[in-house]
């Protein structure tokens, strides 16, 4: 994979401008954080955030993937300050769960989603080098 940074552009924190990658491509649907059981984790924004994380990478591992396949990822998040207020944590948990891959993302503020105490929803594709 090839992390596309225009010339001159600031670099950005936490994501990637673009990835160009080969290989065979896994979308893996929003994941929410929810447990094998189909019930939401917990009320707290980070704790939802790393169930989201783990159900990915579950899907992920089930085509051979991991963290530094993935690509691209869009996030929906029903509450913006809670979103930004849970910032720092949520690094701490990107790192452990992720690593140091940072893909091409968007997070986009909705009013709600599906599941009514979902907080956030995460939709990824990944990329397997041939």
């Amino acid at each position: 994979m090839q992390i596309l940074q225009p010339p001159g552009w600031p670099r950005p924190k936490g994501y990637s401008n673009g990835i160009l990658a080969r290989g065979r491509t896994i979308h893996v649907a929003g994941q929410i954080g929810w447990d094998e059981s189909g019930d939401i984790v917990s009320d707290d924004f980070a704790v939802q955030f790393r169930q989201v994380l783990d159900n990915t990478l579950a899907v992920l591992a089930e085509a051979g993937a991991r963290p530094e396949h993935v690509v691209r990822m869009t996030g929906y998040v029903t509450n913006r300050d809670e979103y930004l207020s849970a910032g720092r944590e949520l690094g701490a948990i990107w790192k452990e769960r992720m690593g140091r891959n940072y893909p091409a993302m968007a997070f986009v503020i909705v009013q709600g989603l599906i599941e009514p105490r979902a907080k956030v929803e995460i939709e990824t594709t990944a990329v397997l080098p041939d």
